[in-house]
């Protein structure tokens, strides 16, 4: 078939491999712009837009394609479908409408949960026993597209949102794989989401990471997870006498009770309004991720204090 490519990070990457390695011709593949980044603040091209240079694939950046121009470009591209992967601009009706067979976004909530910008994190913030990656037929709605396929996936009480995510993006591959075969015999379904449990996973706020350790244990081990590891949930901490920002990383539920924030023992185990986490994996700003017993060798806190 032939195929437009719209997508931006990592995750969208191996569904542009998958696509490319099915045989399909992928006449063009549109990333968000360079942008700057790292200590220089160079521009950075995306991974998307680096993956499709190795391949040889026309890339094109437009930071929106809301003009008529864009438009027009857009649609001599003359294709039988779009697959959207994360791309994060919006694509207009004249967009949508272009390909023969339309658009397909590759979207990693179980329909109608958690349309929006951040379902695998939100998802696992809300303590989602699973969720699922699906292949959905876009319109101009929200997410509000009929499903075409969907594989479920269990969130383990350890996962975090990067595991979620790895997972989530191998697995997605494969299905908007199934998809685009299915789709070139005429044989891809799609089933309207239902009107029941719509729910919206909107962008995390940075005031949402701090950790208030006056919530159930429970709360805050999902709230450490989904945040995990960007933008990372974070306490601060009074360490051989100066208060730093930590990013918590990895936590699990365990027994144990006190004032809220307290340090319970030399384990990084802390008292919540009901129950403990015990943390598992800390980073302080400016280092690398570290297992707890080698943060506290260097922290050197005392059981008793309270963190916040």
């Amino acid at each position: 078939m032939r195929v437009v490519f719209m997508g931006t990070p990592d995750f969208s990457v191996p569904t542009l491999m998958e696509i490319v390695g099915q045989g399909h011709e992928v006449v063009a593949v549109y990333s968000q712009p360079p942008r700057p980044a790292g200590r220089g603040m160079e521009e950075r091209k995306s991974p998307v837009h680096q993956a499709a240079e190795k391949l040889g694939l026309p890339v094109f950046t437009p930071s929106s394609l809301k003009s008529e121009e864009e438009q027009e470009k857009f649609r001599a591209l003359d294709v039988d479908v779009a697959v959207v992967v994360a791309y994060g601009l919006l694509l207009p009706k004249a967009i949508l409408d272009a390909p023969r067979d339309g658009c397909l976004n590759l979207h990693g909530s179980k329909l109608p949960r958690w349309r929006g910008a951040a379902p695998i994190q939100r998802a696992i913030m809300a303590g989602d026993a699973e969720t699922a990656v699906q292949v959905m037929r876009m319109d101009v709605g929200l997410d509000t597209g009929d499903v075409c396929m969907s594989e479920t996936i269990a969130i383990g009480q350890a996962m975090t949102a990067q595991d979620l995510h790895d997972h989530m993006m191998v697995l997605g591959a494969d299905l908007m794989g199934r998809a685009l075969a299915a789709l070139s015999r005429e044989a891809l379904g799609s089933k309207p989401q239902l009107e029941d449990g719509v729910t919206y996973a909107k962008k995390i706020d940075k005031t949402e990471s701090r950790i208030d350790f006056s919530k159930p244990a429970a709360e805050v081990h999902n709230i450490i997870r989904g945040l995990s590891p960007f933008p990372g949930a974070w306490v601060e901490m009074t360490i051989r006498g100066k208060p730093l920002r930590v990013k918590l990383l990895r936590s699990e539920l365990v027994d144990g009770t006190g004032a809220p924030g307290t340090l319970l023992d030399g384990a990084m185990t802390v008292a919540c309004g009901d129950g403990a986490v015990r943390l598992i994996e800390l980073q302080r700003a400016g280092k690398g991720a570290m297992k707890a017993d080698v943060f506290q060798r260097g922290a050197d806190l005392k059981v008793g204090e309270v963190i916040a």
